[in-house]
């Protein structure tokens, strides 16, 4: 371990937020949002100390980083930048207490989109805008632009890059880390653009369609509007915003390959089908069980293909109360949050590949009980994936069920009811947000106990970093020589 050289790129990393929050300041500024301005420059104050402190107490003479460094710059700079992040919250006071910041600006940097403030609309707009972007730095993931900029890190950038963009594998679409890393980012930033103009098309304020298109293109769920989408109660923005949360569900690298010339690619993909195919089939089934509630089967199917998009991408926006829904309803959306979206997407969740895993490999069991002799390898699509990988996905669906399992018990334990503690377990530990009952997606996590924050909270820097990344720092022999 070289802690010179982890805490120089932590000051590094953290310049970041602090940059962001610059910009929030420099917007205070403008609209003149005076009880803004204070609570906004000490906390990039506060920020810039911090990296500035950082990154002369470190050294970056050997210019390279390994393993155990990359997953202590992942690791820890997470949970720095979620703790700094909780700063213009705590000065401007529209959350008083630290659970309840940092748990907003965790969920708003793991792109969970759940919340504790329940008056979104009286929120000055610096301090919204704040919230919006801690969707955006989190969603593509403030390691994947800070090895963007970085030199070339050698085996530490790969670890870092892996850490970040979540699913069973993440290859690179370029033959070096820092260019993939580039790529992802130009993906990310024009599809945000493409969104933002044609949610102004459709209607809505430029500042209100580019905070909506962060929310959506990083699957995070924050809305500028207390009843979230629903308050527009506009056919062509729910349509608009559909499309790009089933985009940003998807795997970048495909959209890499795309720009390429291989439109093919896509609909080959293995992974791509059977994340398309639940859509149409949960979205049918949950049109079916609430038509007699709204009348007539379009509406139905609006709301449902509305919500079965948020809730499989781990957005976590609304335009209905899933709550209300039949049981079938809502427990295909709490399956879906179980399953999330593509591997190297911006959602949360198992990821479809891993449930495709875990599927064929209970039907070779099944095989092995008449044919035991029978020897098969597991296929997704045409690829054969390597029993190592397969022993990493059983693991961590293992885990992660555990986790959530370990996590409803603490839960309840604060005197939760079940499907309250459950489903916000759930959904915290896949990033999507609302749950169930007192959580669900016309609540907020505002009476949440303050150590059910703190759980909550950890949970969603699990899911966010996929377990291993942040479980590491927990292992002693991790810091051993």
């Amino acid at each position: 371990m070289n802690p010179k050289i982890v805490i120089r790129l932590l000051g590094i990393l953290l310049l970041f937020p602090g940059i962001f929050i610059g910009f929030c300041l420099v917007m205070a500024l403008y609209l003149g949002e005076f009880e803004a301005i204070k609570p906004l420059g000490f906390s990039m104050g506060i920020v810039a100390l911090l990296a500035l402190s950082f990154y002369c107490l470190g050294n970056a003479s050997r210019g390279s980083i390994y393993r155990r460094e990359a997953l202590v710059v992942v690791g820890v700079g997470w949970i720095l930048s979620c703790l700094l992040g909780s700063l213009p919250y705590i000065f401007s006071g529209c959350i008083s207490n630290f659970s309840g910041a940092f748990f907003e600006s965790v969920s708003g940097f793991t792109t969970t989109g759940a919340t504790v403030i329940s008056d979104i609309d009286s929120l000055p707009r610096s301090i919204l805008f704040w919230r919006m972007l801690t969707h955006w730095l989190g969603g593509m993931g403030i390691i994947v632009l800070f090895v963007a900029i970085l030199p070339q890190m050698t085996g530490g950038a790969k670890q870092m890059f892996r850490s970040e963009v979540p699913g069973p594998v993440s290859e690179g679409l370029r033959p070096k880390i820092k260019e993939t890393a580039i790529a992802l980012w130009k993906i990310y930033i024009f599809l945000t653009f493409v969104e933002t103009l044609l949610l102004v098309l459709a209607g809505m304020s430029v500042f209100e369609a580019f905070c909506h298109s962060i929310s959506t293109i990083a699957t995070g769920g924050f809305s500028t509007r207390n009843g979230s989408i629903a308050e527009y109660d506009n056919a062509l923005i729910e349509i608009i915003i559909m499309v790009f949360m089933l985009i940003s569900g998807v795997n970048f690298g495909l959209y890499y390959t795309i720009l390429k010339g291989r439109i093919s690619s896509l609909f080959c993909n293995a992974e791509f089908r059977v994340y398309v195919g639940i859509v149409v089939l949960v979205s049918a089934v949950i049109g079916l069980s609430i038509a007699q509630q709204y009348g007539d089967i379009s509406t139905a199917l609006r709301y449902s293909v509305f919500q079965t998009i948020s809730v499989m991408t781990g957005t976590g926006l609304s335009t209905d109360d899933f709550g209300s829904y039949p049981a079938v309803g809502k427990v295909l959306l709490v399956c879906l949050m179980f399953v999330g979206g593509c591997a190297g997407s911006t959602s949360g969740g198992l990821k479809v590949s891993r449930v495709i895993v875990i599927f064929k490999i209970a039907y070779q069991e099944i095989i092995h009980v008449f044919r035991p002799q029978v020897r098969m390898s597991v296929r997704v699509g045409r690829s054969v994936v390597e029993n190592e990988v397969v022993h990493s996905i059983l693991v961590f669906v293992v885990s992660f069920v555990f986790i959530a399992g370990i996590g409803t018990v603490m839960m309840s334990s604060l005197g939760l009811d079940v499907v309250t503690a459950f489903s916000s377990v759930v959904a915290c530990l896949a990033n999507v947000g609302p749950g169930l009952d007192a959580v669900g997606p016309q609540e907020t996590y505002e009476n949440i106990p303050e150590a059910g924050k703190l759980i909550l909270s950890a949970l969603m820097l699990l899911g966010r970093l996929e377990l291993g990344a942040l479980l590491a720092l927990f292992v002693p022999g991790f810091w051993r020589r």
